[in-house]
């Protein structure tokens, strides 16, 4: 049977008879829950998911995600090449394991870990900030639980302390491994962890205060020196030695090169461990992370596993076994590809496109800026009128341009704001940034002619109001927002951001 085609262009017409080629497999309806029963040719698999695929979201214009989209050519050789090694078979891929070595040295000296040049630095490669943040936190549980034993204490209630911004990942922790997270609540206009009353939180029970280097909802960097400064002065009023780690996934390869003065790292005593991940401003694709610690008396024996089955004796330290090798060459090159000028560069230049769209944005006088200017490079901002229509309606019409941009409420005690929020990575250009300003201005137009989804509930809290005594005061502007707010979330209920 000869297949014929209007198409010309050859590309074109290649494509055209492989969707033809797998139409005539195609089952109705496409096999969801049981393996087909008989194979069918490579071609007409691989185009019947390539269609599929085409459905997705365009990784570029994702706004939500810290995750690198982007790597150079020669680097993505490196991936293919080693995508059939598993990273875990050390005796077999020596070469492997010493480029995770090194990443971890310089990403050690990058932090201003105590170590020599010559020495090794204390840490281990993940698949991302989340199992980093884990192996972390287990640390600690295990070395105050040691410390507990000796002293002839309980040690069955450890807790963390943490901000209520924290990733998703640290609420995992706190409940797979039994540790209770004691959360600072924000507040209306400042958006992190106060220190103070972080530090006022921490109790014989605590096993470390988690700071955040680039907050998830807003970029901002929390106050981790002052933090040190409080908590030694509790140390030592208490005897109680508490800990810091600092949640660096987002801001750990930003600050360094941004904010060489800021004092956030192993330059602080406090300071035991560190994660970030390599996939974000790493600008590496997921998923890999790093976690180092400040010295081998921070990383309890106990939890190093040694195996010989696969050749020689081989410390692990991992909640998985086996994993891709790839990520880490790809990092790697990375860091050697780029240097230290290269990194500050691409975040100098990461930095100066979130102000271009800040500045855009802010010339719209339809929003108030919550991002700060000092961070992660993202710009976070909410509607300064939110009577009629939300964030969430213009994240949904954003959709439309081809733009994937978050909307979310913040975390308890500030659960009344809602804001939309852009991630710059170093493929969005100052090009797509003007662009995006024009298709905000396009969809506040838009949303401005639409009748309000929320008039209804409007109608319903001034009956309800009309019914009431008189003698009850009537609702502030705030508290009505506050209720505009959480009632628009319940109807997007399930929509939480956060990547590790």
């Amino acid at each position: 049977m000869v297949i014929t085609s209007a198409v010309t262009d050859p590309e074109e017409q290649t494509q055209s008879l492989h969707s033809t080629f797998a139409s005539r497999y195609v089952r109705d309806p496409i096999p969801r829950f049981k393996m087909p029963e008989k194979c069918i040719p490579k071609d007409a698999a691989y185009q019947i998911i390539n269609d599929e695929l085409m459905l997705d979201g365009t990784p570029r214009l994702n706004l939500a995600s810290f995750v690198t989209t982007w790597m150079e050519p020669e680097c993505d050789k490196l991936i293919m090449a080693s995508l059939n090694k598993n990273y875990v078979d050390m005796d077999e891929y020596p070469v492997t394991t010493e480029l995770q070595n090194r990443c971890v040295n310089m990403i050690a000296h990058l932090y201003h870990a105590p170590i020599g040049d010559d020495e090794a630095a204390v840490g281990v490669g993940t698949v991302g900030s989340s199992e980093a943040i884990m192996l972390a936190g287990l640390a600690f549980k295990r070395k105050w639980q040691a410390k507990r034993k000796a002293e002839g204490k309980p040690y069955d209630k450890p807790n963390i302390v943490t901000g209520a911004n924290v990733q998703v990942c640290w609420e995992k922790f706190a409940r797979y491994f039994e540790v209770e997270l004691k959360e600072v609540k924000l507040t209306e206009g400042y958006y992190v962890m106060d220190p103070v009353k972080a530090v006022e939180m921490v109790d014989e029970n605590t096993i470390c205060v988690a700071a955040i280097l680039g907050s998830t909802l807003t970029g901002e960097f929390e106050d981790v020196k002052l933090l040190n400064e409080l908590l030694t002065k509790k140390n030592k009023e208490t005897g109680w030695n508490t800990p810091i780690h600092v949640d660096a996934a987002s801001g750990g390869f930003i600050a360094p090169f941004l904010y060489p003065c800021l004092e956030w790292d192993f330059r602080l005593p406090l300071v035991k461990s560190i994660n970030v991940s390599g996939h974000k401003y790493g600008l590496v694709y997921p998923g890999v992370g790093w976690v180092v610690w400040r010295s081998k008396d921070d990383l309890p024996e106990e939890l190093v596993f040694h195996i010989n089955y696969l050749g020689s004796d081989q410390p692990t330290f991992t909640l998985n076994f086996s994993k891709g090798s790839s990520q880490i060459i790809a990092q790697y090159y990375q860091f050697i590809r780029l240097g230290t000028e290269g990194y500050k560069n691409i975040m100098e230049n990461c930095r100066e496109n979130a102000r271009i769209l800040r500045e855009g944005i802010e010339r719209t006088c339809r929003f108030n800026i919550i991002s700060k200017d000092v961070g992660v490079p993202l710009v976070a901002f909410s509607l300064k009128d939110s009577s009629q229509h939300t964030v969430f309606e213009v994240s949904d019409h954003l959709r439309k341009f081809g733009w994937i941009v978050p909307a979310y409420t913040m975390p308890p005690d500030a659960q009344h704001i809602a804001v939309l929020r852009v991630v710059i990575r170093e493929d969005f250009s100052r090009g797509l940034a003007e662009r995006l300003v024009s298709d905000i201005v396009k969809v506040v137009d838009l949303v401005d002619t639409l009748p309000s989804p929320l008039s209804t509930k409007k109608a319903h809290v001034v009956a309800v109001a009309n019914n009431e005594t008189s003698e009850k005061a009537k609702k502030s502007a705030l508290e009505t927002q506050k209720e505009i707010a959480l009632y628009w979330k319940r109807l997007v209920d399930g929509k939480r951001v956060g990547a590790c």
